[in-house]
Parts: C-alpha cells; sequence; structure tokens
C-alpha cells in the first residue's frame, strides 16, 4: 500500500479505532523484532515500515486530542 492511500485510510479512522491499530501494530512489531532475533529471514524493511507506521497513528491520535481540547475550551 502506498503512503499516500494508507495516510487516507488513517485519517478516516476515528480515534478508538485508530488506538486499536496502534496495539495491532505494536504486537506486530514485537513479532517482527522476535523474528530477527531467531535469524528468521530479512525483517528489517518490515521493522522500519511498521515503526513508522505506529508514529504515524500516534501522530494523528495526537492531533485529535489536541483538536478536541481547543475545541472543548472555544465551547467553555
Amino acid at each position: 500500500m502506498k503512503r499516500g492511500e494508507q495516510l487516507d485510510q488513517l485519517r478516516e479512522m476515528d480515534i478508538d479505532e485508530l488506538r486499536e491499530q496502534a496495539d495491532s501494530l505494536k504486537e506486530s512489531l514485537f513479532r517482527l523484532k522476535f523474528r530477527k532475533s531467531l535469524g528468521v529471514g530479512d525483517v528489517v524493511a518490515d521493522i522500519r515500515r511498521e515503526k513508522k507506521t505506529l508514529a504515524r497513528v500516534y501522530t494523528l491520535m495526537r492531533t485529535r486530542e489536541i483538536e478536541a481540547g481547543k475545541s472543548a475550551e472555544k465551547s467553555a
């Protein structure tokens, strides 16, 4: 999947779906690191991709939290 498509897909998710995605990515990253320690296959590129995707998810989550805080301040 291309990075732009992935970003569009992540932006469409709500905060709960992003949390689930982050948990899934953390588990996947754990499994990839475990495979790397066993020396099974070449997983370095996969680890790098998963880490970047997880960072994107965290960034979107934080952005939404900030936006929610700003809107709460304006309504108060």
